[in-house]
């Protein structure tokens, strides 16, 4: 299988480069073919901005997404942004990597999410049982490509669980797994967080290395999170989950189908 690797840290010497040799080694040896968007190697544009045009006159107004719905039909889009989307469509899974800072994703990366997903490609795509509605939530471009997140943090997995300080881990990646994976189609497994990621001894090390050996040994077999899909029938023509249907959920978890 093909698996696309996007890897957001400056240090390639650090916990998370180290990881990322140890999976891309290993997912090669399971005979899966590796490709990757080292993103701080790259030097990745973050800023979406009239560059990444093109066609776009300096000092016109831009309004970024019909600039970039017009620049993935007509191909003025830049080369960087064509070679991204080319690495996406190769992919079966998508393998994102990254430190958690201020409860998100390092602004790189978020520039990575911003450019490369297009209108008219991963958004604004027409869906063809609705007029006017267009396919996301689960019904994108991107439908039958796996994702899965992996991601460092410095707090405890009890500081970051449901009951801790810091709020729940799962919460503060809902906008990547659902807002960008799931919302283009791509079917997102639970993420694999690596917690005290300031402080890993070198047993702690090995551990760490079982512990991701397992999930990549799981890419394409682990249950995905079972997200509501737009088209599934829960939901009505305006999105709003139908009445009834939340059970005791409330906030995220709305969008979970119940347990079968």
């Amino acid at each position: 299988m093909n698996v696309l690797w996007v890897f957001a840290h400056p240090e390639p010497r650090s916990l998370n480069g180290s990881l990322r040799d140890f999976a891309v080694a290993r997912l090669e040896a399971a005979g899966h073919e590796v490709r990757q968007s080292d993103l701080y190697a790259m030097r990745w544009k973050a800023v979406a901005d009239g560059d990444d045009f093109s066609d776009h006159v300096e000092g016109e107004r831009l309004v970024y997404a019909t600039a970039s719905f017009k620049g993935f039909t007509s191909g003025t889009q830049t080369p960087d942004i064509s070679a991204e989307q080319d690495k996406l469509k190769w992919a079966d899974a998508i393998i994102i990597q990254f430190p958690l800072w201020w409860f998100s994703v390092p602004a790189i990366l978020k520039g990575w999410f911003d450019r490369v997903l297009a209108a008219g490609w991963a958004y604004r795509v027409p869906d063809p049982t609705k007029a006017g509605r267009t396919l996301r939530y689960g019904d994108g471009s991107l439908k039958g490509k796996r994702g899965l997140l992996i991601t460092s943090v410095g707090g405890s997995a009890t500081s970051l669980g449901p009951r801790g300080a810091g709020g729940d881990i799962h919460d503060h990646l809902f906008p990547v797994n659902y807002g960008v994976l799931w919302f283009t189609g791509v079917a997102p497994l639970p993420a694999h967080v690596i917690y005290n990621a300031n402080r890993v001894s070198p047993e702690g090390y090995r551990e760490i290395e079982r512990g991701l050996a397992l999930r990549l040994d799981g890419l394409f077999t682990d249950a995905p999170i079972p997200y509501r899909t737009q088209n599934g029938g829960d939901y009505d023509d305006d999105l709003a989950l139908k009445p009834g249907l939340e059970g005791d959920s409330r906030g995220f978890a709305m969008r979970l189908r119940p347990e079968t």
